[in-house]
């Protein structure tokens, strides 16, 4: 007998979603995905002086702004014909570093984490190391207080949950020393882009302010401390609890989706920009055995509204979408729209980058028998975090030789007022995945601005070919033995990181029982 469940919200912090999953003999057999608050931003730029973009679009996300000012500054860029100079391209990327390391962090330890342990276990701790004891007090008093906040509410841990004293009240520690170091990179960002949230010195054509060599020292200490934790804490609970604990979860390849894989590449190596961090491409279809990678192509790009409450159109490229509501469409269920590469669904963020890359280690871990789905999404994203910390090195030893040069720039000042007309795409990679922003001038001003942003690959609904979106197919199968405690349905779409506050239905179609889940 089939059964339908509603999670609502999925997500411990970030936005609105909503999802519905059917299911039957304990696993899921369909699934609905529904973003239900629209998104107004563009529509607001429309008319006004291009240079404003990156700052308004900046206040999509209290979380993920500079990934937004960055893709903005770039669409911009392209349309304004400004060449970006090196001294430029390295600040960004080390401010986009730092978002990096803070972004990857926190959705590791505070808004995944929770749902693999058994968190009460701390009280069987018979060890006498005096932190690990003290957090064991900590806690304990929190619960004799009836104030476990924000650890709890919490889902029932299940035969995948790590109970084991000693591992349960080590991740708690590291859950507490992880704040603090997302409080550090949220510093090292502001050194360069000059406060945050919502950086003011990322603009068309480069950046704002000339470093000095404090700023290079006191960001480089920094990131020492960052590369100790990354380094001595986070790869090692990664590896721990994944080739651990969870590896059955990992063979099982519980959350994998299409198997369709998108990365628009980012973060320049060198001043031509053609080698970069997270390299650009296609995988479509994934064949563990032999990875195909093709050549990423902007005009495949479409959205459909088939589903969303738009009013009806044919899907389009973004340079021509546009946002007129229709609230009361039959049949729609979601304000996010259905982008398509090609007309196939795309999953995009850190495994898809990983797999595009041919990352030996992610690679490794597949040959040694860990499918594509949320613990490998979990592994991809510490491997690239050490990536980026590293890559964050190599940009300061380049900044400092850039500012010792005669004529040192930062910006180009030859293409800061807007064209008569103009078009241009911005593409990067923010942590969550493939962000693109398109802008269309005329008369100086925003004819038409369009942002398609990860979690909108990840969350889509479905198309004009009625092909499930990436959170909707990569629920499909996932085992959910008991109807009031779909733990793994949370698990898979919290892999993803997704920028919602979520939702999902499962409704019995016998006596229409709509099951609730409030997590305050």
């Amino acid at each position: 007998m089939a059964k339908k469940i509603t999670i609502d919200p999925i997500t411990r912090i970030e936005g609105h979603l909503k999802i519905e999953v059917e299911i039957e003999n304990g696993k899921v057999k369909n699934a609905w995905s529904s973003g239900t608050m629209a998104r107004g931003f563009e529509a607001m730029l429309t008319g006004k002086d291009p240079r404003d973009a990156s700052y308004i679009t900046s206040r999509f996300c209290g979380v993920c702004y500079s990934v937004h000012q960055m893709a903005s500054a770039r669409a911009l860029d392209a349309a304004f014909g400004a060449e970006v100079p090196w001294g430029g391209t390295l600040i960004r990327n080390l401010v986009m570093g730092a978002e990096y390391i803070y972004d990857h962090l926190i959705h590791f330890y505070q808004l995944s984490a929770l749902d693999y342990i058994d968190i009460m276990a701390i009280a069987e701790y018979k060890g006498n190391d005096k932190e690990l004891l003290a957090v064991k007090d900590k806690i304990l008093s929190l619960v004799k207080s009836n104030d476990t906040y924000p650890l709890t509410p919490r889902y029932e841990p299940d035969e995948f949950c790590v109970n084991d004293p000693e591992l349960v009240i080590m991740a708690v520690k590291h859950y507490i020393d992880a704040l603090k170091m997302n409080a550090k990179a949220r510093n090292m960002g502001a050194i360069w882009g000059g406060r945050t949230p919502h950086y003011q010195n990322i603009v068309v054509g480069g950046v704002t302010s000339y470093p000095d060599v404090n700023q290079v020292a006191r960001f480089r200490t920094m990131l020492d401390e960052q590369a100790k934790f990354v380094n001595e804490v986070y790869i090692p609970d990664v590896l721990l609890f994944g080739t651990g604990p969870l590896w059955k979860l990992a063979e099982m390849g519980v959350g994998g989706g299409h198997y369709n894989y998108l990365s628009y590449g980012a973060f320049e190596k060198e001043p031509n920009g053609k080698e970069l961090v997270f390299p650009a491409g296609v995988i479509v279809g994934m064949n563990p055995a032999e990875i195909k990678i093709d050549k990423f192509d902007p005009d495949k790009i479409t959205e459909s509204v088939k589903y969303g409450w738009y009013k009806n159109n044919k899907p389009v490229h973004p340079y021509n979408g546009e946002q007129v509501f229709d609230l009361d469409k039959k049949g729609a269920y979601s304000f996010i729209k259905a982008p398509r590469y090609n007309g196939k669904p795309m999953e995009v963020g850190p495994l898809a980058r990983m797999l595009v890359a041919k990352n030996p280690d992610i690679i490794g871990l597949v040959k040694k028998g860990a499918k594509p789905g949320a613990v490998a999404r979990h592994a991809a994203r510490a491997i690239e975090t050490k990536l980026v910390v590293d890559a964050c090195y190599h940009w300061l030893d380049q900044l400092l030789i850039e500012m010792t040069k005669p004529g040192f720039k930062i910006h180009d000042t030859n293409h800061w007022n807007p064209p008569e007309a103009g078009m241009g795409a911005g593409f990067y990679e923010a942590p969550r995945g493939a962000l693109g922003h398109w802008i269309k001038i005329k008369n100086k001003k925003i004819e038409n601005y369009q942002a398609v942003v990860p979690s909108t690959w990840n969350a889509s609904p479905r198309c004009e070919n009625e092909i499930r979106g990436q959170y909707e197919e990569s629920l499909i199968g996932v085992p959910v033995p008991d109807p009031d405690n779909p733990i793994n349905v949370v698990r898979v779409i919290r892999s993803f990181d997704p920028c919602l506050a979520c939702a999902i239905h499962i409704i019995d179609p016998q006596t229409n029982e709509i099951k609730k889940f409030i997590i305050e």
